[in-house]
């Protein structure tokens, strides 16, 4: 049943992206390519936190990374949009990796404030490296090329954002699925029983963050297809909080609920741009809602009623399906 709800989802998306560039104007455009942002965002932390259980807060570092990246070469090079998405994804991998090692002996409130402040420091860097980022001023970002065709639209943008965040999708499902994604749980539900089933903890946890770090990095990649600017202060804290709530929401440890939570969120976000002094009050409610009434998050109730059933005692209810 399950796997039959997968496929018409799968349908209905796919029918719903392939007329939406016929039908939608350039603004509706631009929303969907930005979910589509979204959408790799929550992958990539739902790797750390959802998959490994490691609660790291330096999602929009990795982020802004990758916006760099990817914008200074587009703006030096003019290379293929591909090579730069690439290399902000791998750049922001190392990164990611380098971090994960310094923070691998660190857990909960420890971890959080140690990539916290890594995120804060990261911020400082995008603000104050004139030279490189043109600081406080912001960064300008030309056209992003493909074989010598210029992306000069959120419409033109559109196909490859979607193919790009489609691809990211199908690896993080795979990765679900693959021998390291079960690693992962194992770290998630103790690391004393993972060790002792021969799980190199130490070395999950920083390929954990170093993918996670991927993610946003390419994700930051994809952003400069579409976007002409980016500005360090749309880069902060805020901006990990926000992904946060869209796993928590969906639920933490389900791809599916990456997914939901992204573009219910990412929507939500745009609906509020209007009320900046109510977007914390109200984020803050649904949060505290959901943590209060539906800690699982919007993918538990299947789970739930699953395991109340006689037949079903023995199901797995692991979060960490996808």
């Amino acid at each position: 049943m399950k796997n039959n709800l997968d496929i018409w989802a799968l349908f209905v998306a796919v029918v719903v992206l392939v007329i939406l560039p016929f039908t939608a104007t350039g603004y509706i455009i631009y929303i969907a390519n930005l979910l589509m942002i979204y959408v790799v965002l929550a992958l990539g932390l739902h790797i750390v936190i959802g998959e490994t259980g490691q609660f790291a807060l330096a999602h929009a570092a990795f982020y802004g990374i990758g916006i760099y990246t990817a914008g200074i070469l587009n703006n030096a090079l003019h290379l293929n949009f591909v090579f730069s998405v690439i290399a902000a994804g791998i750049l922001s991998a190392i990164v990611g990796y380098l971090l994960g090692a310094l923070a691998i002996r660190m857990r909960d409130i420890y971890l959080a404030l140690s990539t916290f402040a890594f995120g804060e420091a990261m911020q400082w860097v995008f603000l104050n490296w004139n030279d490189v980022t043109n600081g406080s001023n912001g960064l300008q970002i030309s056209p992003a090329q493909f074989f010598g065709f210029q992306l000069t639209s959120d419409l033109k943008a559109y196909p490859f954002v979607v193919i790009g965040a489609a691809t990211l999708l199908g690896l993080a499902v795979w990765l679900s699925r693959s021998q390291l994604g079960s690693a992962f749980r194992a770290v998630r539900e103790s690391e004393v029983a993972a060790e002792a089933m021969g799980v190199n903890v130490n070395l999950t946890k920083r390929v954990a963050f170093m993918l996670s770090a991927a993610f946003a990095g390419m994700a930051g990649g994809l952003y400069t297809t579409f976007a002409s600017f980016i500005h360090p202060e749309s880069l902060g804290f805020w901006t990990t909080i926000l992904i946060l709530i869209m796993i928590v929401v969906g639920g933490i440890g389900s791809v599916r609920g990456a997914v939901v939570g992204a573009i219910i969120f990412g929507v939500l976000s745009e609906l509020l741009r209007q009320f900046p002094s109510f977007q914390e009050i109200i984020y803050g409610l649904i949060l505290i809602g959901f943590m209060m009434f539906a800690p699982r998050g919007l993918f538990s109730g299947r789970r739930l009623i699953a395991s109340a059933r006689p037949h079903s005692k023995t199901e797995s209810t692991s979060g960490g399906q996808p």
